[in-house]
């Protein structure tokens, strides 16, 4: 049975089997492929999504536990007109080297802004433990994560 959720702030019917794990359902069965697959157990963090505004790892959530809910992947996080700040303090701070983890990393980062306005140093490393680096960009991350809270304050 097809279920429908909202994706990108679009309605949308996805015909998989409900235990499907939401990564895949993004990636092969709607061709959103900024959501990348890194380890398949939420250990990465490469592939975080928001779940009704909240990180969660779309490896390890089942399509049906989603159904109506509201996922946001990095494509609906800005545009290229558009740049949400967090993206665009990625860009000034020059964070991606590989850039494999940069969408996982930088909807983590959005996620906490969210939450947590302006975040002090140990809130950032805390909320973006569970997103690993392979090139250790970690000062580059916690820098344009510190940017970015400034830009969505209008500082």
């Amino acid at each position: 049975m097809p279920i429908t959720l909202t994706v990108n702030g679009a309605d949308v019917l996805v015909d998989l089997p409900p235990e499907t794990p939401l990564l895949w359902a993004l990636r092969d069965g709607l061709g959103l492929t900024g959501t990348k697959y890194g380890c398949g157990v939420a250990a990465c963090g490469a592939c975080t999504v928001h779940l009704d505004g909240v990180a969660v790892r779309s490896c390890q959530t089942p399509l049906g536990d989603v159904a109506g809910a509201a996922v946001t992947t990095i494509e609906g996080l800005g545009t290229p007109e558009a740049l949400h700040a967090v993206q665009a303090a990625w860009v000034a701070h020059q964070v991606a080297q590989c850039g494999f983890c940069q969408s996982g990393q930088m909807m983590q980062a959005a996620s906490l802004l969210a939450e947590t306005p302006m975040p002090s140093v140990a809130e950032i490393d805390a909320a973006m433990s569970g997103n690993l680096c392979r090139c250790g960009t970690y000062p580059r991350i916690r820098a344009a994560v510190l940017d970015a809270a400034l830009r969505l304050q209008g500082a």
